[in-house]
C-alpha cells in the first residue's frame, strides 16, 4: 500500500483535527503518500482531493471543527454515488481510506466496502458517544465540558432569581451527554430518551425541593426525550407547578465547537494512529476504538449506535445526589 486518503463525515466534533493530524503523520511515518478529501463523501465522489504533508497538519491539534470540512450525503447512498467514489479513488491510485465520523459515516463505509476492494478503516468522531466498540468517542468529553461550563453560569442566575431552568442538550437518540453532564453539574433531574419521563414524578421532586427551601433547580433534558423537548416539558410542568419562575435554555451547536480537551486530543491521536496501523496490518472495514484504555477494532456492521446501554448505576447516583 502506497497511498491513503482521509475524510471527515457527518456532524463535526472537537478533536477531528487532532485525529486528521494523527492519521496523516502516522501514514507519513510509515512511508505512505497521504491525501485529504474535502467535504466528506461529497468530496469523495467529486474527487475533491488535496495532498497532505506534515506541514499541512501543523497547528491544528487545538482547533475545533475539521480542516477537511464535512457534509452529510444522500447521493453517496446510491449505486451511482458509490460508483463515482470508487472511480475517483482508482483514478487517483488511492489504495486505502480512513473515515472519521459517527454512525452514518460507518454505514456509508459499510456500503462502500460491498462495492469495492479498497479497504476502509474508521475512527469514531461524534459528540454523542453512542457507538458500540469504544468507551469514548472523539468530541464527547469536550461537549460535556461545554455543557458543564454553561450550566454553572445558568445556576448562578437561577439561584439569584428563584428560577427553575430546563436546559436542553444534544442527544436526539442517546442521553449520554445529558446524563453525564447532569451528574457533573448537580442537576435536580435528568431526562433522557432511554428512560421514560414521568411529569408527575418531576413535579413531586420539585415540590420536595421547594419544601426543603431550595432556591433554584436545574433540569437537564436530552433533545430526543420522548416527552418532548425542553420547551414542551417546561410548559407541562409549569401548568401544575408554578412556584419557581421557569426558564428554558437550549445550548445547541455550541456543544459541537471549541478547542478539544486534553482527553479528546489524546484519544484522537491514539485512534488516528490506530486506523493507519490497522490498515497496514491487513485490517479492513473496522473502527478503531478504546475499551478499558486499550486499542480495539470493531467491524463497521457492529458499531451501529443504540447498541450501547445507558449506565443505570449513574442514573441511580444522579437521583440520589439530586435530593
Amino acid at each position: 500500500m502506497k497511498k491513503v486518503a482521509v475524510l471527515t463525515s457527518g456532524g463535526d466534533a472537537p478533536g477531528m483535527n487532532a485525529c486528521i493530524r494523527a492519521v496523516v503523520r502516522t501514514g507519513l511515518f510509515h512511508g505512505l503518500e497521504m491525501v485529504g478529501v474535502r467535504r466528506g463523501y461529497d468530496g469523495l465522489m467529486e474527487g475533491d482531493f488535496l495532498p497532505m504533508d506534515s506541514h499541512s497538519v501543523s497547528n491544528i491539534i487545538q482547533r475545533g471543527g475539521t480542516i477537511l470540512k464535512t457534509a452529510r450525503s444522500d447521493r453517496f447512498r446510491t449505486k451511482q454515488g458509490l460508483d463515482e467514489a470508487k472511480k475517483q479513488l482508482e483514478d487517483n491510485d488511492i489504495e486505502g481510506l480512513i473515515l472519521i465520523g459517527g454512525d452514518g459515516t460507518f454505514k456509508g463505509g459499510l456500503e462502500f466496502s460491498k462495492h469495492t476492494d479498497i479497504p476502509c478503516m474508521g475512527a469514531p468522531g461524534t459528540i454523542d458517544n453512542d457507538l458500540f466498540g469504544t468507551d469514548y468517542t472523539i468530541g464527547f468529553d469536550t461537549a460535556l465540558n461545554t455543557v458543564i461550563y454553561a450550566v454553572d453560569k445558568i445556576r448562578d442566575t437561577a439561584a439569584s432569581h428563584n428560577r427553575l431552568f430546563f436546559v436542553e442538550v444534544m442527544g436526539r437518540d442517546a442521553g449520554f451527554i445529558a446524563l453525564n453532564s447532569g451528574v457533573g453539574c448537580g442537576a435536580e433531574d435528568i431526562l433522557i430518551p432511554e428512560s421514560k419521563t414521568d411529569i408527575a414524578e418531576i413535579i413531586k421532586r420539585l415540590e420536595d425541593g421547594w419544601k426543603r427551601h431550595k432556591s433554584s433547580c436545574i433540569i437537564i433534558v436530552a433533545e430526543g426525550d420522548k416527552e418532548g423537548g425542553a420547551f414542551e416539558i417546561a410548559e407541562k410542568v409549569k401548568q401544575k407547578f408554578d412556584h419557581y419562575d421557569t426558564r428554558v435554555t437550549v445550548i445547541g451547536h455550541m456543544q459541537r465547537g471549541g478547542s478539544p480537551t486534553c482527553f479528546d486530543r489524546l484519544l484522537a491521536s491514539r485512534l488516528g494512529a490506530a486506523t493507519i496501523e490497522g490498515l497496514l496490518n491487513g485490517r479492513r472495514n473496522e473502527m478503531a476504538g478504546l475499551v478499558h484504555n486499550q486499542i480495539t477494532y470493531t467491524p463497521f456492521a457492529q458499531t451501529r449506535k443504540h447498541n450501547v446501554d445507558i449506565n443505570e448505576g449513574l442514573l441511580r447516583i444522579a437521583h440520589i445526589l439530586s435530593a
